[in-house]
């Protein structure tokens, strides 16, 4: 893997509190309930959610899904699994370290996966699918969204924007890279149908609100809780601050200072296996 995509992957220090005080309530609740909803109508009896994060899925889903339903919940990152699991869920699920490439679990061993915004990081994604396919029952769902065109997301865009003119030579771009790089449609239906998938994927855009009390809370979500961090710190050691202070007036200039609001898509991907 290269040493950029390396980057991409590292949620760690205090980037695991950050992203769940930050942004799941800015960006990631919405579509975590979405998820779950989506999830209560299929009824399925185990669920394998892959790329948890700090839990907001989980959390949804042990709410939402019956009592019955087994909850599996898996990260790559160990401090975001660790953190997921001291916040906790309603009720008890499994915490399970696991690599989306390589699952640590027998075929067939699932009714449905759901995944949020993980498979933007994914290095080889046909395989990622393949493993999911196979460790899905026959007939069963995989259920995942991805971030649009950054362009269709708000603050994300005046994010970025703000961050390339403060490190004009060599711009962070990791937003646009990673969580807005895999919005075409073709492409992910490709990917799936590579994987064994059925070519009737449906794949929709879900269009929601993004919004933060102030426009500092959303920069420090963007800058501070997300790999972006890394990118900046790497660009010149001891300019965060600068740079959340940058993109937190670049915000408050479209969008002023307190109650900020801005538009956010996702794709929402539903693969079945045949």
């Amino acid at each position: 893997m290269a040493d950029q995509q390396k980057s991409d992957l590292v949620f760690a220090g205090s980037i695991p509190e950050i992203y769940e005080r930050s942004f799941v309530p800015l960006i990631f609740q919405p579509y975590a309930d979405d998820l779950a909803r989506r999830l209560f109508d299929l009824q399925p009896s185990t669920v394998l959610e892959i790329a948890a994060g700090t839990g907001v899925v989980t959390r949804a889903m042990a709410d939402l899904l019956p009592a019955a339903t087994e909850i599996t919940a898996t990260d790559l990152n160990q401090p975001m699994l660790d953190f997921a699991a001291s916040v906790g869920t309603s009720r008890p699920v499994t915490w399970r370290q696991a690599d989306a490439m390589s699952l640590p679990f027998d075929d067939e061993s699932f009714d449905a996966i759901a995944c949020q915004f993980g498979a933007m990081f994914f290095p080889d994604r046909p395989t990622a699918y393949a493993e999911m396919r196979r460790v899905l029952r026959p007939g069963g769902v995989l259920l995942f969204n991805v971030w649009g065109a950054i362009e269709d997301n708000d603050f994300a865009d005046v994010a970025t924007n703000a961050l390339a003119a403060l490190f004009p030579d060599d711009p962070p771009r990791f937003m646009a890279r990673t969580p807005h790089g895999y919005h075409d449609r073709d492409r992910i239906r490709a990917d799936l149908a590579v994987a064994g998938f059925e070519s009737a994927s449906t794949i929709e855009s879900v269009d929601a609100r993004s919004r933060a009390a102030t426009c500092m809370d959303a920069a420090i979500a963007y800058c501070q809780g997300t790999p972006l961090r890394n990118e900046i710190e790497s660009r010149r050691p001891g300019a965060l601050a600068e740079a959340t202070d940058v993109v937190a007036a670049a915000i408050g200039d479209l969008f002023g200072r307190t109650d900020v609001d801005g538009a956010i898509r996702a794709l929402v991907v539903t693969a079945l296996k045949n």
